[in-house]
């Protein structure tokens, strides 16, 4: 019988993860921008998430200690319900900072909520594959990747429009306020007691977790999946930082980047969601690896269209549709990927350490994205700098799709074994 609780905890936690990080990434860079800070600057603030890019470092700590006091509610909870409680106080702090004056104090802020959401990620993934068996992890992949596409419209399209109307430092505020959705999900659940988890200390908690992951695959196809992870999402990791400064440099509003484009993106997203989960279930997981590689390839090479046409908001929003959609779509078959490939004896650690691959070159990448855009700028004028940046990005896509094909057989048996 299908439990409708536990992904209705995974959609609020989903919330409470996406949140924070789409903030720090997406809706700083449009404050950032709309005060006239320069693209340069905006690339390098995206090296402020890097504590999510290197969080299974300290994943070890989630997985081996409680937090006092809280630990009563259960061993994840209490590292969940302590960072929700230091992103909350932190985005309280940042809206009382000016950014174009106190640049610096702004980006320690973020940095604090980076850090705090990185930690939050490790515990409600690893409570996440204890939650539920690995034939049910589609459907709670499924909740997670909707909860955490509601945050990004909360966070983008929400923020936008009330930053318009009432200024950036009431638009944080709110969001300060819609963090503590995130305590639904804790409040409504009850942790899986996870007795396969293994007690190490501080050191073999990171090397045996490593170990593991070697032996259950071979050296070689070990690093053949840590290849293919680091290069899934590099596409849309890149230009992530990228995208809201964009739809302001080709002259949107606010209201209208999130009253109409931010809207599509979320209906987009809602249905690449449910499609990833069916995707997931009737075709496989390697299949829907293959066909979100290709959609996300395709979908940011639209962009490079939007950027050499005169504004049109129709046009604008047709593109964001197809590449929410795509992204949507991957999102829940590279967790369901992901997930396939963790132990239960190491979850919070591996599950780090895996989407920390994933994030990793990107992480380098992203910096760099606003350089790398004042650079194509300076060579091919604004307009087709922009596209050029778009083209460029889109061919990111292709390492992971040839280590994909190449891999097929050993992927394909891999996941007739769970």
């Amino acid at each position: 019988m299908f439990n409708i609780k536990k992904p209705l905890v995974m959609l609020f936690l989903g919330f409470a993860s996406g949140l924070p990080y789409i903030l720090i990434i997406s809706t700083s860079t449009a404050w950032l921008r709309d005060v006239g800070i320069d693209l340069s600057y905006i690339g390098f603030f995206a090296w402020l998430t890097f504590a999510y890019t290197f969080k299974f470092i300290w994943a070890p700590l989630v997985d081996r200690f409680s937090i006092p006091l809280l630990s009563i509610y259960g061993h994840r909870k209490s590292w969940i319900a302590l960072m929700q409680i230091i992103i909350f106080i932190n985005l309280l702090i940042i809206s009382e900072i000016d950014p174009k004056t106190s640049l610096f104090l702004f980006g320690m802020a973020a940095f604090i909520i980076a850090l705090a959401g990185s930690i939050q990620d490790i515990a409600i993934d690893a409570f996440r594959i204890e939650y539920a068996k690995i034939s049910d992890q589609g459907n709670l992949a499924a909740a997670y990747q909707l909860g955490y596409r509601v945050a990004i419209i909360a966070a983008t399209s929400l923020a936008l429009i009330y930053a318009d109307i009432y200024g950036w430092s009431s638009a944080f505020k709110l969001m300060a306020m819609l963090m503590c959705l995130g305590l639904v999900g804790l409040i409504f659940s009850k942790e899986e007691k996870n007795y396969s988890l293994g007690k190490l200390n501080f050191v073999n908690s990171i090397a045996e977790p490593l170990k593991d992951f070697f032996a259950r695959f071979g050296f070689f196809m070990a690093s053949i999946l840590l290849l293919i992870i680091a290069t899934y999402r590099l596409t849309d990791i890149v230009m992530g930082p990228m995208a809201t400064p964009f739809y302001i440099d080709m002259g949107f509003s606010l209201t209208e980047i999130g009253a109409v484009v931010k809207v599509v993106a979320l209906c987009a997203s809602v249905i690449g969601i449910i499609f990833g989960g069916v995707i997931v279930k009737r075709i496989g997981i390697y299949n829907g690896l293959m066909i979100g590689a290709f959609l996300v390839m395709l979908t940011n090479l639209c962009f490079s269209y939007v950027a050499i046409t005169d504004k049109n908001i129709t046009s604008l929003s047709i593109i964001v549709g197809m590449d929410s959609l795509a992204a949507g779509i991957v999102g829940t078959v590279n967790i369901a990927f992901l997930t396939s490939l963790v132990s239960k004896r190491y979850t919070g650690f591996q599950y780090a350490l895996l989407t920390g691959f994933m994030a990793g070159p990107g992480f380098a990448l992203k910096g760099l994205s606003g350089v790398w855009v004042e650079y194509l700028q300076q060579i091919y004028g604004f307009s087709y700098g922009w596209m050029s940046f778009y083209i460029s990005t889109s061919l990111l896509a292709l390492p992971a799709i040839l280590f994909l094909y190449f891999n097929r057989h050993f992927l394909i048996n891999h996941e007739k074994s769970i």
